[in-house]
């Protein structure tokens, strides 16, 4: 995983990402409806609800919007019922690409995204067509911007908690863990006196795709047509940006 930046790319779609609050605040609202309808809607049992509760926080999510969506899946108020669904494909010059799915509507979106493929030189594959080029892993930020925090004491601390490896990328310590461990090492770090940056349970890829610059425009361009569809909750790619 070293030498493959993670965070580097998630600054670099950052600011186009804030610009749509509205969808990300709905992708927000589907991520805790499903986690309380499959797990409960008890935030101190439902690990999976808290991480999706904490992160619609970092995004600013109004406390009434996710209320409102935990009741929902409780059964409390009435609502649409979602589906997950995940696609697997190919997008320009062989990038790996997963889409994670949440919708009340599989027919439309599954349209949708065939087209979005197809329209930016992509195709649909049968599942587990790419899933195997990927590991599912914990992963979390600790910004470094400063240049303030000691490698030597981050790592030790890193993997004193449970985490499986840590790579320096100048402004970010980017730190990987297995599933399971992803929570006790976040509440060991943030105990310790780090300010997580961005964490979550991902899939990170085991190599990385670079392209040319007319196939990786071509290929940012289906992650942007993706991104505006509102039932997409999450996309995983093998792509190494260069830009």
């Amino acid at each position: 995983m070293a030498g493959h930046s993670k965070w580097k790319n998630i600054q670099k779609r950052k600011n186009a990402q804030d610009a749509k609050k509205g969808k990300i605040f709905m992708r927000h609202a589907k991520d805790i409806y499903i986690a309380a309808k499959q797990g409960g809607a008890d935030l101190g049992i439902n690990a999976t609800l808290r991480a999706a509760v904490e992160k619609a926080k970092a995004d600013n999510m109004p406390n009434d919007n996710i209320e409102r969506n935990i009741k929902k899946a409780a059964g409390t108020l009435d609502g649409a019922t979602y589906e997950e669904i995940t696609y697997e494909g190919y997008g320009p010059g062989g990038v790996a690409v997963i889409v994670n799915i949440l919708t009340d509507n599989k027919n439309r979106t599954a349209a949708d995204i065939r087209h979005a493929f197809k329209k930016n030189g992509g195709n649909l594959g049968e599942n587990g067509s790419v899933s195997f080029m990927f590991n599912r892993k914990g992963y979390i930020v600790i910004s470094n911007e400063e240049g303030s925090i000691d490698e030597d004491a981050i790592t030790l601390d890193a993997l004193e908690s449970g985490a499986e490896d840590i790579t320096n990328q100048e402004d970010a310590y980017e730190i990987y863990t297995e599933p399971e461990n992803y929570h006790e090492v976040v509440n060991h770090l943030t105990e310790n006196g780090y300010e997580i940056a961005d964490g979550e349970v991902t899939l990170i890829p085991q190599n990385y795709n670079q392209l040319s610059k007319e196939d990786e425009e071509k290929m940012m361009n289906l992650i942007d047509s993706l991104e505006e569809n509102e039932d997409v909750q999450d996309i995983h790619h093998n792509l190494e940006e260069t830009n």
